[in-house]
């Protein structure tokens, strides 16, 4: 009787596993097609604020592609934005690169989606790339994202794979490869369709004047979310791609992370209130505590092998992080850190984005 407490957290972190092998035996042999007729322009929208450990790096990756006809747009809300110096020094390394630095923003109580939008109004191609600015990507990027928005599909986006500098970028790393990214792996499992992350959201420029453009977005924290919802509220699917783009968390102190991490964690309660309220299942760290306060060791050690498992799997063999490969064993004690977060989640709708600190509604939406 006492295993039926602990099904529910060891059922979620088989299907995590289930999930991770059934996304790597689906894609692994998925490739551009070069022969593919479906080679649309590209107009690649990057809006840019402040700089990260990688941001020329990620700058010139995103330039570099194996792709016939596109552009790079980068923008900053204003002249004073540090990140300008990089693009221009991009312009000047690369004077053939097909790269315009826009500088302005429409009004948006979300700033980033302010910068879309104005980039919007300069993008000369019908399919549109958008992915964060500290992004970094290999030749094949392109191809292999707008490869799959042909056929039905009105969005593609894909996972990412974090790499961190020092011990608190470690931490957080850990949470993205071993918990965040197995969520999104089980969400698609089990059908949820309205998720996009920035990392990359790939779409028809028409389908996005269809579900109401930028300015649809623009009042909420969550506008990667909010933009999938969307368009597949259209009717076209939300599809994750096989490909992997990479990230450098730039957190270098707990409390950065702790922000980052409580930020993320109210967003999904208000965007996603009924998953949010059941995730404690998914933190088997914490059943484990219980099984083994409880004096149920072989549930407790069932939980832990189920959860290093998960976090392997997801972790090192579907986004090769070297982090979860090598901090896999501590996914147990993260799960720990996210039961904390979780419950401080409905402490406030307050959270901190960069250098502001933000109310948000119970809808999503960014309140002054």
């Amino acid at each position: 009787m006492i295993w039926l407490i602990f099904l529910p957290a060891i059922g979620y972190q088989c299907l995590a596993i289930f999930a991770a092998v059934r996304h790597l035996r689906r894609h692994r042999s998925a490739r551009p097609n070069s022969d593919s007729t479906f080679k649309p322009a590209v107009s690649v929208l990057k809006p840019v604020y402040g700089l990260d450990r990688n941001t020329y790096g990620a700058f010139v990756s995103q330039i570099q592609q194996d792709y016939p006809e596109f552009e790079v747009l980068f923008g900053a809300r204003d002249e004073h934005d540090p990140a300008i110096a990089e693009v221009r020094r991009l312009v000047r390394d690369f004077p053939e690169a097909p790269v315009r630095l826009i500088i302005g923003a429409a009004p948006a109580r979300n700033g980033k989606v302010g910068v879309l939008t104005e980039l919007a109004r300069h993008a000369r191609h019908p399919v549109w790339v958008v992915n964060d600015s500290d992004i970094k990507v290999t030749r094949s990027y392109l191809a292999e994202i707008v490869s799959t928005l042909d056929g039905d599909a009105g969005l593609v986006t894909c996972l990412y794979r974090p790499s961190a500098h020092n011990v608190p970028a470690a931490w957080e790393a850990l949470g993205i490869s071993a918990d965040f990214m197995p969520s999104i792996l089980v969400a698609q499992l089990v059908g949820v369709r309205e998720f996009g992350l920035g990392s990359t959201l790939a779409f028809r420029a028409d389908d996005l004047e269809r579900a109401g453009g930028f300015a649809a977005v623009a009042d909420y924290l969550a506008d990667d979310y909010q933009l999938a919802k969307r368009i597949s509220e259209l009717g076209k699917t939300v599809v994750l791609s096989a490909y992997t783009v990479e990230t450098s968390i730039n957190v270098s102190t707990w409390g950065g992370v702790w922000n980052h991490q409580l930020r993320w964690a109210r967003t999904v309660r208000v965007t996603k209130a009924s998953g949010h309220v059941g995730l404690p299942v998914a933190h088997a760290g914490l059943w484990a505590v219980i099984a083994v306060v409880t004096g149920a060791w072989l549930p407790a050690f069932v939980l832990i092998a189920a959860r290093i498992t998960s976090a392997l799997v997801a972790g090192w063999l579907v986004l090769r992080c070297r982090v979860a490969l090598a901090l896999c064993w501590l996914s147990p004690v993260w799960d720990l850190y996210a039961f904390a977060l979780w419950v401080t989640s409905y402490a406030s709708r307050e959270v901190r984005w960069r250098d502001r600190t933000l109310k948000i509604d119970k809808e999503g939406r960014i309140r002054l």
